[in-house]
């Protein structure tokens, strides 16, 4: 204790504990800094702080010792060059977009997206006049047709939710690169493990951290990744305006979960395969989503583009329609009836009435979801097990 500290009194003292260096050995776990705030020794330090994701910490929302490693780890994960994880997954998505859009600015979108996309797409056409067309995530043509010249995002999924839409990530990333059009893609049905579209050409990868990447339904956590360290710091800047930081506790727990991220991802892509597979047999189902499956139309790009597995989600129709779905989803015992995906537990809903609930029913077509439509996130329980239990539901519905 130095003589300054031991001539404070006791109310002093306790504010101020003090802070033990880890020298001689380190720690095998991400430390938790929860703290906010850092103090700085000369005015000039503090004033640099503020320049830039690659200064010292200073608070929260610039920049937090636990969140960069979490954003380190991701980015290199992914093969970018920086990153900046968010409070959600949506707090991802829209801090990219609210960055780089204006009004008047055109957006080309795959139909068959996550319903808080959609509806985010839609406000900002509907409230800031910027323009959006959809588009299949199949034919390269479509996009280049679609194409404007104020046209400045391409917003796709490597896996499409529900649907399980598999997109040609290399066509479509193309088209937009030729025309100097940015690229983002939502990886976070296949995770960095199975497809990295910065290796397709993508200029921005986001995920909501919440699923496969955290991984045990305990934190809520987005992440957007950048191929190009300007374009990060430009996107930065916006980040710590808009404030949806990360919290350094969900991005200590989301570390926590990347550690098992193989073991959890090869689980669920052996588990889905085997039940779509027992699915696509059942007389009560008329269609099963899932690209692993042979009669999938993107099963042949899967293929190529996910060569490791084909996720850990899939949507099955059922003939009874939306009261089958009902039936169906209020029978499971070993799932649940939850919304998310990517955890250790499997989560059954009704897209329609629940994440898509946004969509009307031309849109709702137009995306593939059915009234009897039901998607399924595949855990890591044994699969037979799981398939007693949607076994047994069927038969309700």
């Amino acid at each position: 204790m130095s003589d300054f500290d031991s001539a404070l009194r006791p109310e002093s003292r306790i504010v101020h504990p003090p802070v033990p260096e880890v020298t001689g050995s380190r720690p095998m776990g991400v430390p938790l800094h929860q703290s906010h705030l850092f103090a700085f020794e000369d005015n000039d330090a503090l004033t640099r702080a503020f320049a830039g994701p690659d200064e010292a910490f200073l608070y929260n929302r610039y920049g937090n010792p636990t969140v960069r490693s979490l954003e380190q780890a991701v980015a290199g994960l992914e093969g970018g060059a920086g990153a900046i994880a968010t409070a959600s997954g949506m707090g991802a998505i829209n801090t990219v977009l609210l960055a780089l859009l204006s009004s008047g600015d055109h957006v080309i979108a795959q139909r068959s997206l996550y319903g808080g996309t959609f509806a985010m797409l839609a406000d900002l056409a509907r409230r800031w006049g910027v323009e959006v067309t959809h588009v299949g995530g199949d034919d390269p043509e479509e996009v280049r047709a679609a194409l404007r010249p104020n046209t400045r995002l391409l917003h796709l999924e490597t896996i499409s939710n529900p649907t399980t839409r598999v997109t040609d990530l290399p066509g479509l990333i193309g088209v937009a690169r030729e025309a100097g059009v940015l690229s983002v893609v939502d990886n976070t049905f296949a995770t960095p493990l199975l497809c990295r579209p910065i290796e397709h050409g993508a200029d921005i990868v986001v995920h909501s951290a919440t699923k496969y990447l955290g991984g045990h339904s305990d934190v809520l956590a987005g992440i957007a990744v950048f191929a190009d360290p300007e374009l990060h710091r430009t996107v930065w800047h916006y980040a710590v305006e808009l404030g949806a930081s990360a919290d350094p506790h969900s991005a200590w727990l989301t570390l926590r979960g990347l550690q098992t991220l193989a073991l959890r991802v090869r689980r669920h892509c052996e588990s889905a395969r085997e039940l779509a597979g027992r699915l696509a047999g059942h007389p009560a189902v008329t269609g099963v989503h899932y690209p692993g499956l042979p009669a999938h139309p993107d099963h042949e790009l899967a293929r190529r583009l996910l060569p490791e597995g084909h996720g850990g989600v899939l949507a099955f129709d059922l003939a009874g329609g939306r009261e089958a779905a009902r039936a169906f989803t209020e029978s499971v015992r070993l799932a649940s009836l939850a919304p998310s995906l990517g955890g250790v537990h499997t989560l059954v809903l009704h897209p329609a009435s629940t994440s898509h609930r946004q969509l009307d029913d031309a849109e709702l077509a137009a995306a593939g979801i059915g009234p009897g439509t039901v998607r399924v996130a595949v855990g890591i329980e044994h699969p037979e097990d799981l398939w007693a239990d949607l076994e047994q539901a069927l038969a309700k519905a």
